[in-house]
């Protein structure tokens, strides 16, 4: 934290805090330190203990779930009894809605609680996408910043290797030719011999300014082969057409490389990003299939969907560990990033330490490594133009031969001069240090911010699938089985007019037996005396059962029949041996 204090513009989080500050167990349940030492064995048991708690809550669901369904499937054989009793009260309270009662009551519970988790899952997938698409950006932002930094070693490795081959192209080519031409002009030659001397000192100082190089590629010196060796780790490409291809091999490679790395963060972060949107779509497939499964009634639909459901919630819960310990492990590596990478890329290059450390900082009171070599090759650069200068002023008159020559070390050493301001730009601490920051900012705060999203995601969706796995067996036992169905299609299709409370009643009352009917009385051996009148006409059946008369005239409405007590009915008994026709009449017509 002390070295994180001298880094401008970044500062850990609160999040990267809090994660950073939680206890470390290794495997055998002893405290460990949180410093993030990825290839340390140590340090990868604490990240080990931290993921297994999800492995832990995934067996407490399946046992919370594995209860609910014995719940339902044993527990519940002994109230089919209960319920086939009391399916008659149930129906009589039902009102025509199908549910009454006790069970209605326990249906719409159920429902209700799988309409709830379905809505947790939503809200679960919404943070999920928003998580994503935040790590997303981060990652964008990490593998831009490096990019840029690429190029711009790139741009360093690559002036330094031309200004190293004009000058060798100067010594071997004009300036020979020179020497050879003044031969016999000792203070022209000796100008020349210092040009030269002066060119090897500059190759011999720009040889030790590479930030890509091992120690074993440096103090080439004059070998021709100085320009292809340096730079073959890096290529001058901005970073809007720099290579997006994987590499090759998975091993780092040395010296380490921002490019290797970019493109290797790419790959990576474009199989992570649609892994998680494949995840949040299976989500939403499953949400959305349940609410119509259970808005249409659909067992096999919810069957099916909870097979999905047993899939997501093995997913949610798998990637809820990996969140977890990448999350802690990130923390660890944001709450102070220079000592790991002081540490690493002095491992993977060679490079030194103080270097490191300017470019890291890039603090005000430190004074670059290179100024030294700087100022050597300015200073010899100058002198160069020196001496060219006076060769120019005092030889030509003397060397007409000469001047092509000359004219030749004048242009590449102009060269060389521009080169070289451009080097002394790109080597100054600001360009490099605004990457690495850059980079920290889009790794640890929206990196961070976007696997804290998509934990809580996981989280919240393993949830909601566990109360949906509790809830939707009991959700289909409650739907009407295909028997039912289909007599209740059967009765629909013989009087589609009839309503369903109707036909509810009309079914009761076939279980209970039909009533006698008053002219069916045991005995009766006589005709009703108006059973030689018009039949009655048949009543319209109105929407809710009732006979209705409105068709027709009130004059043709005939009077329902008269109501008789039993003794009347009795008496009736008696008399029907000796069967009166006019007596009838007589008591009819009253």
């Amino acid at each position: 934290m002390a070295a994180m204090a001298t880094v401008p513009s970044y500062t850990p989080s609160l999040w990267v805090r809090l994660c950073h500050a939680l206890p470390r167990l290794d495997l055998t349940m002893q405290m460990r330190d949180n410093i993030f030492v990825p290839d340390s064995w140590e340090y990868q048991q604490t990240l080990l203990i931290l993921s297994s708690l999800s492995a832990i809550a995934l067996v407490i669901s399946l046992l919370v779930v594995l209860s609910f369904l014995i719940h339902y499937c044993c527990c519940h054989r002994g109230d089919r009894s209960e319920g086939s009793e009391e399916e008659e009260e149930d129906e009589d309270g039902s009102a025509g809605h199908g549910y009454g009662g006790r069970k209605g009551r326990g249906i719409c519970c159920v429902t209700w609680v799988a309409v709830a988790a379905v809505t947790l899952c939503c809200v679960a997938i919404g943070v999920g996408f928003y998580g994503n698409s935040e790590a997303n950006d981060g990652m964008y932002q990490l593998t831009s910043s490096l990019l840029t930094a690429n190029y711009t070693l790139a741009s360093i490795d690559l002036l330094i290797s031309d200004t190293i081959n004009g000058l060798q192209l100067s010594i071997s080519g004009p300036l020979t030719t020179m020497e050879e031409l003044f031969t016999g002009s000792k203070p022209f030659l000796v100008s020349t011999r210092n040009c030269r001397r002066l060119s090897e000192n500059v190759i011999n100082l720009l040889s030790s300014i590479s930030l890509a190089r091992s120690s074993a590629d440096r103090g080439l010196g004059n070998d021709s082969s100085i320009s292809g060796a340096p730079i073959a780790a890096l290529t001058p490409a901005p970073p809007s057409v720099a290579p997006t291809l994987a590499p090759s091999s998975g091993i780092m490679p040395s010296p380490f490389s921002p490019g290797w790395a970019a493109n290797t963060l790419m790959v990576n972060e474009d199989y992570r990003w649609l892994s998680y949107v494949l995840l949040l779509l299976l989500d939403l497939i499953v949400c959305l299939f349940i609410l119509l499964g259970l808005a249409k009634q659909a067992r096999w639909l919810l069957i099916l969907m909870t097979v999905l459901a047993w899939l997501a919630l093995f997913l949610s819960w798998g990637s809820l560990g990996l969140e977890t310990a990448t999350v802690v492990a990130l923390s660890d590596f944001c709450s102070d990033p220079n000592a790991f990478v002081v540490n690493s890329t002095h491992f993977n290059s060679g490079t030194s330490s103080d270097v490191l450390d300017y470019y890291l900082t890039c603090s005000r009171r430190m004074n670059s490594p290179f100024q030294q070599w700087l100022t050597q090759s300015q200073r010899a650069l100058s002198n160069i133009h020196t001496h060219l200068s006076s060769l120019d002023r005092n030889a030509l008159p003397q060397f007409p031969k000469a001047e092509k020559s000359l004219r030749d070390v004048q242009q590449i050493l102009n060269s060389t001069e521009g080169n070289f301001h451009q080097l002394v730009a790109l080597l100054n601490c600001r360009g490099l240090n605004k990457d690495y920051i850059d980079s920290l900012k889009g790794l640890c705060y929206d990196g961070m911010e976007g696997l804290l999203y998509l934990s809580l995601y996981s989280f919240l969706s393993a949830l909601a699938f566990t109360a949906i796995l509790c809830s939707l067996p009991g959700a289909w036992r409650s739907f009407p089985s295909d028997s039912e169905e289909y007599e209740d299609s059967d009765s629909e299709s013989e009087d589609p007019f009839t309503s369903h409370q109707a036909r509810r009643q009309t079914a009761t009352g076939s279980q209970r037996g039909a009533l006698p009917s008053f002219y069916n009385y045991p005995g009766a051996g006589w005709t009703p005396p108006f059973s030689s009148a018009p039949p009655l006409p048949t009543p319209n059946v109105s929407s809710n059962g009732n006979p209705g008369y409105e068709s027709l005239p009130l004059t043709d409405r005939q009077s329902p029949p008269p109501s008789y007590s039993p003794s009347m009915l009795t008496g009736y008994g008696g008399s029907q041996s000796h069967p009166n026709p006019a007596h009838s009449r007589n008591l009819y017509s009253r």
